[in-house]
Order: C-alpha cells, then sequence, then structure tokens
C-alpha cells in the first residue's frame, strides 16, 4: 500500500509518557485508598473512554463525579510530563517520513493547549502540518476530530495511515476509513493490540520497513 500521509497519535506512541501516567493515577488511588497500579495492570486496564478505566481500577464515579479525579490527574501529569520525553525511535522515525514527503499529523486525546504545549516542549512541531487535540481533560473519544481532520485536510483515508498505541486508535481509524498500525510500547499490552485485529509492531523503528 502506497501511503502519502501518516496520523499519528501522541500519548504513548511518539512521547514516552506510560509510567507517569501510572505514578499519577496512583497518587489518586492511594488518596482514596484504592490499590495502586503496577505497570502489568495498567497495561491490561487502561481504556477509551477512560471513565471506564476509572471505574475498573475503584473510582466510585457514582459518589465522586468523573471530572473530579480526571482534573487531578492532568493536574499531576501536567506538572511532570515534561520531563519523560520521547521514545528513543520518535524523531529518527519521523524525520524518515519528512525527508520521503510525507504529510504528518498529530490526532491525541490530549486537551489542545496541552498537546501543543509539549510538543513544542520536545521540539518537534516542524514535523507535523496540524496538530488535533480535545476541547476537555476528559479524553472520551478522537473519532470525531478524526473525521474532522480528513474532510479539513482533505486526506485520501485510503492513502493514510493512523499510527497509535490502543485498541481506540484502531478503532478511530476504522471510522475514519484508513489503514492503522498499532504499536506494542505505549499505554496498552501487546496481547491486547492483537486481540483487537490490528497490525501490531513492537517498536516504531519496525515502521520503516512496512
Amino acid at each position: 500500500m502506497k501511503f502519502e500521509s501518516i496520523i499519528w497519535d501522541w500519548n504513548g506512541t511518539l512521547l514516552n509518557d506510560v509510567q507517569i501516567a501510572i505514578d499519577s493515577i496512583n497518587y489518586l488511588l492511594r488518596d482514596r485508598k484504592l490499590i495502586p497500579l503496577t505497570l502489568e495492570r495498567y497495561l491490561e486496564v487502561f481504556t477509551f473512554p477512560v471513565q471506564d478505566y476509572y471505574e475498573q481500577i475503584g473510582f466510585n464515579l457514582k459518589h465522586e463525579p468523573f471530572e473530579i479525579p480526571a482534573n487531578q490527574f492532568i493536574a499531576i501529569y501536567n506538572k511532570a510530563v515534561g520531563s519523560c520525553g520521547l521514545h528513543e525511535e520518535s524523531i529518527p522515525v519521523l524525520t524518515h517520513f519528512k525527508n520521503r514527503g510525507y504529510r504528518q499529523f498529530i490526532l491525541s486525546a490530549m486537551e489542545q493547549k496541552n498537546l501543543e504545549k509539549t510538543v513544542s516542549e520536545n521540539k518537534i512541531s516542524m514535523f507535523f502540518e496540524d496538530l488535533c487535540g480535545l476541547n476537555d481533560n476528559y479524553a472520551i473519544s478522537k473519532v470525531e476530530n478524526g473525521k474532522t481532520l480528513i474532510r479539513q485536510k482533505i486526506l485520501d483515508p485510503d492513502k493514510t495511515l493512523l499510527i497509535g498505541d490502543t485498541t481506540h486508535d484502531y478503532d478511530v481509524a476504522n471510522a475514519i476509513g484508513c489503514k492503522c498500525v498499532l504499536i506494542a510500547n505505549g499505554h496498552q499490552s501487546k496481547k491486547r493490540l492483537v486481540h483487537s485485529g490490528a497490525r501490531v509492531l513492537d517498536n516504531l523503528e519496525e515502521i520503516k520497513d512496512l
């Protein structure tokens, strides 16, 4: 398949933020006398919409509105995200596709201003034609933003590849009609990614060989 455009997920795919996400949610869990997550457990339970994930790990959202822990999580996460950096393969792979003339975009469940800030702080803004985040901190779905991105940038779905690290990225790709590759180096386990039916690679470097 000959692709012309690449839509990148951000968190976990290019940004190496899994441990920060675990540390941030564990702070909230301990504060509520709930069981903290190990890395292994996190990779098996993290999902979209994240409200479902919060309920699965013990938050009682009938007594505490989801917005409270969600905003607390973001406040803790945002203080730490500047220190996590990118996956080591991110810049070489982005450079590889830029040099070959691919149009590159980010489609993220991160709030738009925070997305722009973290991409800028990692000094990779020049690789992307546009950054597309959400309007809030609740990480519900990227489907509608994906459809808008395809339409506004006049992308041919048949020649667009979405690269992510969760089954939600696969769902988004199916919804907008493009192909998808998932990287088993982010927020969900390889077993879960493979079970989705998506093509799964172990790291970003392998994308060059597609």
